[in-house]
């Protein structure tokens, strides 16, 4: 197959999809696909409407690779290498992706995972992997997702939703109280996420979320131990159990070597770990997402899943979680990749 690998973009998230579609290209590439990494945002030039040299097949020996670094990128200094480029989509975008066989969307946050670039293509009819543009919309928003997901039974961490341009910390303290968690509604990769456990914690920790997202997502904090779920073509994968060596499960603990221990299968009972399982369908089914997905939840001390977030589209990378919980089932990371690009024609 002929397999664009979108990956990039405009977004906070950019080097991890960088990172993430590099190793999909190459896994893409080994199992004797045609493969194309392309930035979204950036695009690429093109001399003549001959498009099949830019895919690289397995003989040409060629491998990408992208490092993520500690802190997330400079989106202004991006937009300054590209001549300041206010569009989304770079040039010759669209175009190869209608002449591949289908898309592997490798982004994250933004474009990717909000519905934007998934509403595009069904325009185009192309084919593509991943949540269709409803489920990701839902997902993508934290306060319309933790909505149906209270609406569905299934529990969540209270919160209330904040507006950049408020100044009353009183409707916080009051309704949620301390420690909390401060995020920014529709971001991801823990991106703009601090705990705060005092009202000088929170005035900073609302000025670095509202650097993403006017608006913000305030939630109760939910002690406990930490839980991830995948979810691979309607079945629930082995869970994993997710233990950060310092702090909690930040952007530098997520993408650095050595930071984080997970365990999969995590140390759970049978009975908890079919409960689990039964909630991460019930999430994925609520919120409408498709072949793949992962979803996060917190066990506390009442031993209750309580679900923190769902994705759409969850790292990629070999040591990324769903890759881990598929290589318990054996299912290898290049099968998997392989796996994750032939559903959409499957379907």
């Amino acid at each position: 197959m002929k397999i664009v690998v979108l990956a990039g973009g405009l977004s906070p998230e950019r080097d991890v999809s960088l990172s993430s579609g590099s190793l999909i290209a190459n896994s893409l590439i080994e199992s004797g696909h045609e493969v194309l990494l392309l930035d979204v945002y950036v695009g690429i030039e093109i001399d003549k409407k001959d498009y099949s040299h830019l895919f690289s097949a397995a003989c040409d020996g060629k491998k990408y690779s992208y490092q993520v670094t500690e802190k997330e990128p400079d989106l202004n200094d991006i937009k300054i290498q590209n001549n300041g480029q206010e569009a989304f989509i770079g040039k010759n975008v669209l175009e190869l992706c209608r002449y591949a066989d289908v898309v592997f969307i490798a982004l994250h946050g933004s474009i990717g995972e909000n519905g934007q670039i998934q509403a595009t293509f069904d325009n185009y009819n192309i084919k593509y992997t991943g949540t269709g543009y409803i489920g990701s919309l839902l997902a993508m928003d934290k306060d319309i997702s933790k909505r149906l997901l209270v609406q569905a039974g299934i529990p969540t961490a209270d919160w209330i939703l904040y507006h950049s341009m408020e100044n009353d910390f009183n409707i916080i303290t009051e309704q949620i109280g301390f420690p909390c968690v401060i995020k920014p509604c529709s971001n991801g990769s823990s991106i703009g996420v601090s705990i705060a456990g005092t009202k000088e914690e929170l005035t900073k920790a609302l000025k670095y979320a509202t650097k993403y997202e006017d608006n913000v997502l305030i939630e109760k904090l939910v002690k406990g131990r930490e839980f991830s779920v995948g979810i691979l073509k309607g079945e629930a994968l082995p869970v994993i159990e997710i233990i950060p060596l310092k702090g909690f499960y930040d952007y530098k603990n997520k993408y650095q070597g050595g930071l984080t221990k997970e365990i999969c299968p995590a140390k759970l009972s049978r009975e908890l770990t079919q409960k689990v399982q039964k909630r991460a369908l019930l999430v994925h089914k609520t919120l409408r997402l498709g072949d793949y997905s992962r979803i996060d939840f917190i066990l506390n001390e009442a031993d209750e899943f309580i679900c923190l977030e769902a994705n759409t589209l969850p790292g990629m990378t070999p040591t990324s979680l769903i890759p881990q919980e598929a290589k318990q089932k054996g299912i290898t990371y290049q099968k998997l990749c392989e796996m994750i690009a032939k559903m959409p024609l499957e379907n």
